[in-house]
């Protein structure tokens, strides 16, 4: 059963009313499984849960924004990491090959066009759709 929270979030309805991207994020059971909670422009703004390690990937034309609302999250590149803790958020700029993983239970708000598909060109079994992103 859908938590009663989530049943009200969708996008279009969430236009013109206050929403807690906190609040909404702590209501999630599955981690690695973003939901989309609003939109702007061309641009859907997500929350989710992360704990582990996620995929490496890249999204070739689209940059990815993460705002941690909670915990740790270490975005691993290449040839360096980052570490965000609550409050901090960094974009991923579109090419860039990256790994977000989070030891311990982390909520997160992402941005990104509504083009971004979840784990770019890489087929994962955690990719999630669009519509499996919706509410």
């Amino acid at each position: 059963m859908l938590n009663p929270l989530l049943i009200e979030i969708n996008p279009m309805k969430n236009m013109n009313k206050t929403i807690n991207p906190l609040q909404i994020a702590q209501s999630l059971t599955n981690p690695w499984s973003p939901k989309i909670i609003s939109e702007v422009n061309d641009s859907y703004i997500k929350v989710a849960k992360l704990q582990g390690e996620f995929v490496w990937h890249t999204h070739a034309n689209e940059d990815e924004m993460f705002m941690v609302l909670k915990g740790q999250l270490i975005i691993e590149f290449r040839d360096k990491q980052i570490e965000l803790n609550k409050g901090d958020c960094y974009v991923v700029r579109k090419g860039v090959e990256h790994n977000p993983v989070a030891k311990n239970e982390c909520l997160v708000m992402l941005i990104e066009l509504k083009t971004t598909t979840h784990t770019g060109d890489t087929f994962h079994p955690n990719s999630k759709s669009i519509q499996q992103q919706l509410i």
